[in-house]
């Protein structure tokens, strides 16, 4: 229990001369995001998901084999957006590539845009998705998220991918003291996990009582906020903007 929660501690409060500095609360950060966007395509934009993409390919052969609401465009849309968007994120990361900071903070500046446009396009309709808001959100939800992921595939901050958990739930069954292994990081995967969690409820009780805005909007404040500290703690010369080996 005192690794735990000393690993939960170092991954909120990441001490001083950490090689990965201040990017795994900012990590959380974006994994919270995750759940929250995740949470408004599902719900709101026609049981489709916008940063899980192994849940769209699987959603594809249900809508393919003709299952009620689910919908082959949504899938299709959805997994292009992504990728083009992860296709912008290797094009930020080549640029950036010798600058952590940096890259973090182009990327989530491009975040924030996207999804301020994505919040826009919902206020002025009051929340009510028509079909050409349905599509034009999703697109700019899932640009957003394939950007994050190439983005955080090139920091590499371990165990913290911010959309991917499968991984991290098995880390912790398979790498634990009764399956004989050491429980690297047992705290930071569980926060991986409640950011994510978090972030979903928060939204899913939002956009089920009408607050489709209200959820957006809570994303791009964290966007926001990361953005604006990832580029104030760039400035600095620290070890942790430079690329790992």
């Amino acid at each position: 229990m005192h690794k735990l929660l000393t690993d939960a501690l170092h991954t909120l409060v990441p001490p001083k001369g950490d090689r990965h500095g201040p990017l795994p609360p900012l990590m959380l950060a974006l994994t919270a995001v995750t759940g929250l966007v995740d949470a408004v395509s599902y719900l709101a934009l026609g049981k489709v998901f916008v940063a899980n993409m192994t849940g769209n390919v699987v959603f594809l052969g249900f809508a393919l084999a003709g299952a009620k609401g689910h919908s082959v465009v949504a899938s299709v849309v959805a997994m292009a957006a992504f990728l083009v968007g992860a296709l912008a994120g290797g094009r930020i990361v080549t640029r950036f590539a010798a600058h952590r900071g940096r890259l973090l903070a182009a990327a989530t500046a491009a975040q924030t845009a996207l999804v301020a446009v994505a919040v826009v396009m919902t206020a002025l309709t009051h929340g009510r998705v028509t079909t050409a808001v349905q599509y034009t959100v999703i697109v700019l939800l899932a640009f957003a998220m394939g950007l994050q992921n190439a983005v955080t595939r090139r920091l590499g901050v371990p165990d913290l991918t911010t959309t991917v958990l499968t991984f991290t739930l098995t880390g912790l069954a398979a790498d634990s003291a009764p399956a004989g292994g050491s429980a690297p990081r047992p705290g930071r995967r569980i926060l991986s996990v409640l950011a994510m969690f978090l972030g979903a409820l928060a939204s899913a009780e939002l956009v089920l009582h009408g607050e489709l805005v209200l959820a957006l909007g809570l994303g791009l404040v964290l966007l926001a906020v990361t953005s604006a500290t990832v580029h104030r703690l760039s400035a600095s010369d620290a070890a942790w903007i430079r690329p790992q080996s």
